[in-house]
């Protein structure tokens, strides 16, 4: 029978693939007499009947303090900034500057048409911690990338994880050996906007009771295995004492610094460390979820909170607008494995949606043209 179908394939190869259809068709029946279904493919339409405000324009213009346009250099910047005016966005901090003559290109792109339009952060290589002329070098290019234009420091979420010494081991985020980055940073009048960690569900076992089990198998990296990683708290904790230790430095803890679900704890941190700030990049879906304690808890911290968004999408800026702007009940969030919940609005006071938007940014970011911002 075997050399019968080698001598006749053509005739095999068909067969093969009609038996294969035949059984997908047959598992898919069974599935649907079953009700299985994939929570991916599970998008139920609500029947709720409730008063919806779709925005598209922030109420006041603002600053998104934390995004990535990692072309810059090279990037035809019309477009984005179209977009930028029909969302209102005055201002963006392109968080991923880098260094050297990256940065130069990127600026020189930026201050041709559009110099008042964005901020750039630099970057800097953290295992260099053990080369020769460190930290000299470092702190050479940090002076140079701010004489040229750069208005701040962002640390990426290798330092405390997966950036390693000489010696092959991990670099704690509070490694004395850091200690004049930062301090070189007060010293100059710029903020740090720091990614420390990953949420902490990253840590908890990938079972049913893990709210952020969708995204761990989808992107199967970005669990943080306790046999490998360090335990979630001590890496928060690192960070923390950096804080403390550098008082004259003023810190943004991005992402909420991932206790946007314990917001208890969170305004605990901003009451014992006064040069710590925060921002809402990634991690809207926190507060829309827990509508009431998040209204009283921006309220309370309006001065400390400060707009962002992280990977740009213009169309994602809109559930943030309704979620900061108004009283909507029950509606999506932009992305299902960050939020299989609905969100709800905080219709947060004008006053306090101003300090979130701009107000904030124009206080710790330098450099800002406030003239954009004079109307209101």
């Amino acid at each position: 029978m075997l050399a019968f179908f080698k001598k006749r394939w053509w005739i095999a190869f068909p067969l093969v693939l009609i038996f294969l259809g035949f059984t997908y068709w047959v598992i898919g029946k069974i599935q649907y007499r079953l009700n299985v279904m994939d929570i991916e493919e599970y998008e139920p339409t609500s029947t709720l009947v409730v008063p919806e405000h779709e925005l598209t324009h922030a109420k006041f213009p603002f600053i998104d303090v934390h995004n990535h346009q990692f072309m810059m250099p090279i990037q035809n910047l019309d477009k984005l900034v179209g977009e930028m005016d029909e969302l209102n966005m005055k201002v963006m901090v392109n968080l991923s500057g880098f260094r050297g003559k990256y940065l130069q290109w990127a600026l020189d792109n930026v201050n041709e048409k559009y110099g008042n339009r964005f901020v750039l952060f630099l970057n800097i290589d953290f295992e260099e911690l053990d080369d020769p002329g460190w930290p000299d070098n470092t702190l050479s290019i940090m002076e140079d990338a701010v004489q040229k234009g750069a208005k701040g420091l962002k640390v990426y979420k290798s330092l405390g994880l997966t950036d390693r010494d000489n010696n092959g081991q991990r670099i704690r985020v509070d490694d004395p050996r850091l200690d004049p980055i930062w301090s070189k940073c007060g010293e100059l009048g710029i903020p740090v906007l720091i990614h420390t960690g990953e949420p902490v569900a990253f840590w908890s076992p990938k079972n049913k009771h893990n709210e952020r089990w969708l995204e761990l198998k989808q992107f199967p990296s970005r669990y943080k295995d306790p046999k490998t990683n360090p335990p979630f708290d001590s890496i928060m904790e690192e960070q923390h004492r950096v804080f403390r230790r550098h008082p004259e430095t003023k810190f943004i803890n991005a992402h909420l610094g991932w206790y946007g679900n314990d917001l208890a704890k969170l305004g605990q941190l901003m009451d014992e460390i006064p040069n710590m700030y925060t921002e809402l990049g990634a991690v809207l879906a926190e507060l829309g979820r827990q509508p009431i304690t998040a209204r009283e808890w921006l309220i309370k911290y309006q001065d400390r909170v400060m707009m962002g968004k992280d990977t740009y999408n213009k169309k994602e800026y809109h559930t943030y607008f309704r979620v900061l702007e108004t009283a909507d009940e029950y509606f999506d969030y932009y992305r299902k494995r960050h939020a299989h919940w609905k969100m709800y609005g905080l219709k947060l006071p004008d006053s306090v949606l101003k300090k979130v938007y701009y107000q904030n940014a124009l206080n710790v970011i330098p450099g800002i043209d406030r003239q954009l911002f004079s109307e209101e």
